[in-house]
C-alpha cells in the first residue's frame, strides 16, 4: 500500500462517523476536507518540485478507494479536485506543446499546482441541464474581453460548490464555426453565484449545487493556453473524465461489504448459508472491479492515451458503476429490512452506490464505447458525440 493510501485509510473511519449527518443535511463535509488538507492529500498529484507528493494515477486510485470506504461523497468531491490537478500534472510537456500550448501556460500551470499543494481546493463546473457532460452540447459561452475572458452560463452538478477556491469551467466560444470548446480555471468570487439546488437520491453530501456564471476571468485562466483543447484531450486521454470515478465507486462497493459484515455479525446472522453466499459473491465482485481499476491505472501510468489503455479505462468505469449498485443492493438484502431505515449506513451506501452508473461516462456510454471498439469501429466517432 502506498503512503498516501495508508493515510487515506487512517482518515476513513472518522469520515464514516460523520457521513450520516452530512447525508441527512446535504451539507459539505468540511471537517473531512480539513483533515485531507492537513494530510497533504490536496497536493497528491502535484509534482514534488512544486511541493506535492508527485503521485501516479495508480496511487491516486488507491487513495480515492480508501477515502470512499469512509464516505463516498467526500471521495467524489476529492476526485473532482484530483481531476484538475492530475490532468495538469500528468499531461506531458511535449504533448501540451504539440497541441499548441504557449510557454506561458507552463508557468500558469505550476502556479495552480503549487496552490493545490498549499491547500487550495478545486471543483469542476462542467455539466449542464440538457447537455449533461457532453462538451459539444454546452451552452455556457466565452469571449475575449479586454485582457481576459468573459464567461456566461449556468452549470449544474458542481460538487463542492461554494467551498472551492477555483472552478474548472467548460465553455464554448461565441465565434468560430464550429465553436471551440475550452476549459477555464476560474477563481471563486464575484460572478460565480451558487444556487442551492442539490437535493438528490445519493451522494447528498457532495453539495453539487448549480452555479450561475457571469464573470471576467484572467487571461491565464484558459487551461492549456490555447482554445479548443477540451474535446481533443477528453478523447486522447480520457482517464480523468472516466476512470477516476471508478476508484471512488469501487470504494463505495467495498464499504457496502464492510457495513454488511458488521451488521450481520451484530445480528448473529452469519450462520445463514444464503447470507454467507451473498457476502462471498459481493467480495469477489468488488475485488474483481478493483483489480480492473488497478490494471487500468497502471496502463495510464505506463502508456497514457494508448488505445488499449483507453479501453481499460472505459472497462474500469463500467465495472465500477455496475458493481457498486449490484453489491450494495445485495448487501442491503442480506442485512434485511432493518438496514433500510434512514440513518443506517447501508441505506446511505445503497443510495450513493446507485449514482455510479450515472456519473460520466455513464455505464451505457462506456458499454457503447467498448462495443464499438470490439467491433473494429472508431469509438470516438458516431452520430452522437460523447463529449
Amino acid at each position: 500500500m502506498s503512503a498516501s493510501a495508508a493515510v487515506a485509510r487512517e482518515l476513513a473511519p472518522t469520515f464514516a462517523d460523520r457521513a450520516a449527518e452530512h447525508d441527512r443535511e446535504g451539507s459539505f463535509p468540511k471537517a473531512d476536507f480539513d483533515a485531507i488538507r492537513a494530510a497533504g492529500l490536496l497536493g497528491l498529484m502535484v509534482p514534488e518540485r512544486l511541493g506535492g507528493a508527485g503521485a501516479s494515477f495508480r496511487e491516486y486510485t488507491d487513495a480515492a478507494y480508501e477515502l470512499a470506504r469512509g464516505n463516498g461523497a467526500t471521495a467524489l468531491i476529492y476526485n473532482m479536485h484530483a481531476s484538475v490537478t492530475g490532468a495538469l500534472a500528468t499531461t506531458p510537456d511535449d504533448l501540451a506543446r504539440a497541441l499548441g500550448a504557449p510557454e506561458s501556460f507552463f508557468a500558469a500551470r505550476d502556479r495552480v499546482l503549487r496552490a493545490a499543494a498549499d491547500g487550495a481546493l478545486y471543483a469542476v463546473a462542467m455539466s449542464e441541464h440538457g447537455a449533461g457532460s457532453r462538451f459539444s452540447a454546452m451552452t455556457t459561452t466565452y469571449e475575449r474581453e479586454g485582457e481576459g475572458w468573459r464567461l456566461r452560463g449556468h452549470k449544474t452538478f458542481c460538487s463542492g460548490a461554494g467551498h472551492a477556491d477555483a472552478y474548472l469551467v467548460v465553455a464554448r466560444s461565441l465565434d468560430g464555426d464550429p465553436p471551440r470548446v475550452s476549459q477555464f480555471l476560474v477563481p471563486a468570487g464575484e460572478g460565480l453565484m451558487v444556487q442551492p439546488t442539490w437535493d438528490s437520491l445519493g451522494m447528498r453530501a457532495t453539495g453539487s449545487h448549480d452555479i450561475e456564471i457571469d464573470c471576467l476571468a484572467p487571461a491565464d485562466a484558459l487551461l492549456g493556453g490555447v482554445e479548443g483543447l477540451a474535446v481533443l484531450l477528453a478523447q486522447v486521454m480520457p482517464q480523468w473524465l472516466v476512470a477516476s470515478y471508478a476508484a471512488v465507486y469501487v470504494g463505495v462497493a467495498r464499504s457496502a461489504v464492510d457495513e454488511a459484515v458488521a451488521h450481520l455479525q451484530r445480528r448473529s446472522l452469519t450462520h445463514l448459508p444464503a447470507v454467507r453466499a451473498r457476502v462471498g459473491r459481493a467480495d469477489a465482485l468488488v475485488e474483481a472491479a478493483r483489480l480492473a481499476v488497478t490494471a487500468a491505472a497502471g496502463r495510464v501510468d505506463d502508456a497514457p492515451g494508448d488505445s488499449e489503455t483507453n479501453r481499460a479505462v472505459y472497462q474500469a468505469k463500467l465495472l465500477a458503476g455496475e458493481t457498486a449498485q449490484t453489491v450494495a443492493a445485495s448487501m442491503l438484502e442480506a442485512a434485511g429490512t432493518s438496514a433500510t431505515r434512514r440513518g443506517h449506513p447501508l441505506e446511505r451506501i445503497f443510495r450513493d452506490a446507485r449514482c455510479g452508473s450515472l456519473q460520466p461516462a455513464t455505464s451505457d456510454v462506456c458499454a457503447d464505447w467498448l462495443g464499438a471498439a470490439a467491433l473494429g469501429l472508431d469509438p470516438n466517432a458516431g452520430e452522437v458525440s460523447r463529449w
